[in-house]
This record gives structure tokens, sequence and C-alpha cells, in this order.
């Protein structure tokens, strides 16, 4: 059993728990720029006490790379907080961003964006 067969995906128009990744498709190499991940942009999460999304976490994953590294992780907490954070972060090589949020009912979710650094 792995991990990754508990993790669900889907569109963030359609479903409430999926992290949707906000950030430029071209970035200049070594410069700050801004990223910003959600859960519920279409559709809120509720985030009360008895149902809310705990934390999302942000990795990268270069494209000439084997492993991710982690961005950040940002903990939420329920009912005063809306799921949703901006990091800041400086990209030498093209890859990928990977947001991973946990919601207390419904477990993992993911979501991808493709980023190209030039």
């Amino acid at each position: 059993m792995a991990i990754g067969e508990f993790i669900k995906s889907g569109d963030w128009k359609g479903e409430k728990h999926v992290p949707v990744i906000e950030a430029p498709d071209i970035v200049e190499a070594g410069k700050s720029f801004m990223i910003e991940v959600s859960v519920g942009k279409e559709i809120p999460h509720p985030n009360t006490i008895e149902h809310h999304i705990k934390w999302v976490d942000l990795y990268f994953k270069p494209d000439d790379g084997q492993f991710l590294v982690h961005l950040g992780h940002v903990e939420f907490t329920p009912v005063l907080a809306d799921p949703h954070t901006t990091l800041s972060v400086k990209l030498e090589k093209s890859g990928t961003l990977l947001a991973i949020s946990y919601c207390n009912l419904h477990g993992l979710w993911e979501n991808t964006k493709t980023i190209s650094v030039k």
C-alpha cells in the first residue's frame, strides 16, 4: 500500500477539495514571484470545526530532477481561516508545481501546474 493510493484529484471548478495553484506560466530564473494556493475557489469549502481544510503543502519537481522540493506548508485554523495562502518563490529550472491539501473528512487532494523558467 502506498500513500499515492489515497490522494484524490479532480477539476477544481467542480470539486471543493482540490487545491488551486495560481502562478505565472513563465518566470525569470532567480527572480522572486508569487504562487497562490487555495482550496474552494469555485465552490467554497465550509471550514467548520466538523469539516475543514487542515493544511496545504506546495512542492516543486524540476524537469531534470528526480525528487520533489518542499516549498511550503501552511496550517489553517478551522472556521476562522480561509484555506488560501501566498508564497514568494525563486526557481532556477522549469518544472511542475504540486499542491496537496488535507480535508479532515475527505482526505488528501492534489493538483499540479507546469511552470517554465527563462
